[in-house]
């Protein structure tokens, strides 16, 4: 979905609301679609976006009917039967952080939700009023801790977006960062939403990283809040403690 979007109150559920993780799709099925993903647990990381579909496509494809699609200029989600029997997660221009955005904003998505184009949401452009970056900046919270996350499982860069360039940016850039950064903790000590720990799952396999890797991301972005949050990764003593914290 586009970045300048704001949320149309119709009245949709934002989220899906499960509890559990949805079904998979046929082990052997998966374990062919992983085994061709090159892997990157060696050497210097090498983000292709075509890993990213390779795995999503995996995890969601077939169980869900939904694909992660290489686009053009814009990015889009299209509902099963717009552009074919699957929905489609559409990314920029093959780039590696549109794709880790778009797919956190499908994570999040509810069912109903999803069953609409760019689900259910319409896009503001660049320019934007201060009322509409405000609401801008409320809805982006979520999606861009997850994207954070996704980023810190797959060494790939992260930047916080604000997305108003001609609108006189963001209303509290200050703000809006530690929102994000502590949404992402959130997410670290009760849970992500149920598709988000799947692909979260699926890419700390695929590139190697592990809970260690989220408590240095903490202890280092600590300083974007002055809650107790900012201590929380000191309260573990062990790395299974801290793996708990995100599975």
């Amino acid at each position: 979905m586009n970045k300048g979007i704001f949320q149309v109150n119709s009245g949709l559920p934002e989220t899906d609301g499960l509890t559990g993780l949805v079904a998979e799709s046929s082990p052997d099925d998966m374990l062919l679609e992983f085994l061709s993903v090159k892997p990157h647990n060696n050497g210097p990381m090498n983000n292709r976006p075509e890993d990213l579909v390779t795995l999503f496509n995996a995890l969601f494809r077939d169980c869900l009917k939904t694909e992660l699609v290489r686009g053009g200029d814009e990015p889009e989600y299209l509902p099963a039967g717009v552009a074919g029997p699957c929905a489609q997660v559409i990314f920029a221009h093959g780039y590696f952080a549109s794709a880790l955005h778009e797919i956190s904003h499908w994570c999040i998505a509810g069912e109903q939700r999803r069953k609409l184009r760019d689900y259910g949401y319409w896009y503001c452009p660049d320019g934007r009023t201060p009322e509409q970056q405000r609401a801008f900046e409320q809805v982006e919270v979520k999606p861009q801790a997850l994207e954070w996350l996704f980023a810190v499982a797959s060494k790939s860069p992260f930047h916080i977006s604000v997305d108003n360039l001609d609108g006189g940016g963001a209303i509290d850039e200050a703000g809006f960062r530690r929102r994000v950064y502590e949404q992402a903790c959130y997410y670290l000590d009760h849970g992500l939403p149920p598709r988000a720990e799947q692909f979260l799952s699926a890419l700390m396999d695929h590139y190697g990283t592990g809970p260690e890797d989220f408590l240095r991301w903490r202890e280092q972005y600590h300083c974007l809040t002055g809650n107790h949050m900012a201590g929380t990764a000191q309260h573990f003593t062990t790395v299974s403690e801290a793996y708990d914290a995100i599975s």
